[in-house]
């Protein structure tokens, strides 16, 4: 039985603007870049903002919720939160039906902040030249990027 030849794969896909990773990548490096004008009036770092977000969304998760949606270990975490708690921003405090759990809570700092960081969006849309519509569906085809590449990872572990 003869065995067929493998087809040529196109040399073009070596080049590295054809690969998906480095864009990812580039604009990840950017996107960073072009926060942290915007968070330094906010005194936030990049990893903070993002913290900042969830908790924005619903005070008083746990440290492990919190890492399970910036996907962060607690290694990364704990540091970060210690420094937004110095800042006045959160507090930590143990659960009372679970001490082995810790929940965090915004102080009125935090909250207000929330406030501050309303530009924050507009901006970066405004430097993508998108509308926020736009950047909404940007957002959700790159986290379905995610979790496809997640579960592609998952099943070949």
């Amino acid at each position: 039985m003869a065995t067929r030849p493998t087809p040529a794969v196109d040399e073009r896909w070596l080049q590295l603007d054809h690969q998906l990773c480095f864009a990812l990548y580039s604009s990840s490096l950017a996107m960073t870049k072009l926060y942290k004008p915007l968070l330094d009036p906010l005194g936030l770092t990049y990893p903070q903002y993002l913290a900042m977000l969830v908790l924005w969304e619903g005070d008083g998760v746990t440290v492990s919720q919190l890492g399970e949606r910036l996907m962060l270990d607690s290694g990364t975490l704990t540091p970060l939160l210690k420094r937004l708690e110095a800042a006045g921003l959160v507090q930590r405090l143990r659960d009372s039906a679970d001490e082995r759990r810790v929940l965090l809570q915004l102080t009125r700092e935090g909250r207000a902040l929330k406030r501050r960081a309303l530009a924050v969006p507009e901006a970066v849309a405004c430097a993508a030249g998108c509308e926020l519509d736009e950047l909404a569906r940007l957002t959700a085809r790159l986290k379905t990027l995610r979790e496809q590449l997640t579960a592609s990872t998952l099943r070949t572990a």
